[in-house]
């Protein structure tokens, strides 16, 4: 298997990783592995390549976001921000949105976000 430490194409990898992030409501989480799966892999790279590679890239997506990409809500697949330089941050901002942590770990079952095709529930804030 080829090693790949970057996409072939990092800049059009990374706007497909940003639009997905902008979608994440608040309040909500994904993984590096999860937005990784909603891409499909970049021509000439074969599946089992993509699978082994795509969330480190993914990651590396998000260390080099702009400002209008919520990079906190995306996470690691154990539920954990993942240890940098920032992370402490990364933590408050997910509290400010309401996203609760156990120790230092969020519960994905509840946190998690569905994908671009979750329905939002109405938030109790907005009903009235």
């Amino acid at each position: 298997m080829p090693s790949y430490s970057a996409p072939p194409n990092p800049q059009a990898y990374y706007q497909q990783v940003w639009a997905l992030a902008r979608l994440i409501p608040r309040g909500k989480v994904a993984t590096y592995g999860q937005l990784a799966k909603l891409i499909p892999p970049p021509m000439g790279v074969d599946f089992e390549t993509y699978k082994a590679f795509s969330p480190r890239w993914v990651g590396g997506a998000m260390a080099a976001c702009p400002d209008d990409v919520p990079w906190q809500r995306v996470i690691n697949s154990q539920g954990k921000i993942s240890e940098r330089e920032g992370a402490e941050h990364q933590r408050q901002l997910l509290e400010e949105e309401g996203v609760i942590f156990v120790k230092d770990k969020v519960d994905l079952k509840k946190y998690g976000w569905g994908g671009p095709n979750e329905i939002e529930e109405p938030r109790q804030d907005k009903l009235f």
